[in-house]
């Protein structure tokens, strides 16, 4: 989190972005040179998100076979 510019990157895999596409306003999908994800941007969180706890995210895993 990057709380100066308000912006928050999620880092999915290791390697290099190649390219990057954004998919809604002010959020950005990093791809590798094989278009596989390898982070997400979200720009002004603090702004979309004011009374969350960003300092306190928490992931659930879905399983790969939906």
């Amino acid at each position: 989190m990057d709380h100066e510019a308000d912006a928050l990157y999620l880092a999915l895999a290791e390697g290099r972005a190649s390219r990057s596409e954004e998919v809604a306003p002010g959020i950005l999908v990093d791809y590798d040179e094989q278009d596989r994800i390898v982070g997400v941007e979200v720009l002004y969180p603090c702004q979309r998100a004011p009374e969350a706890a960003l300092q306190r995210l928490l992931f659930e895993t879905v399983p790969s076979d939906r």
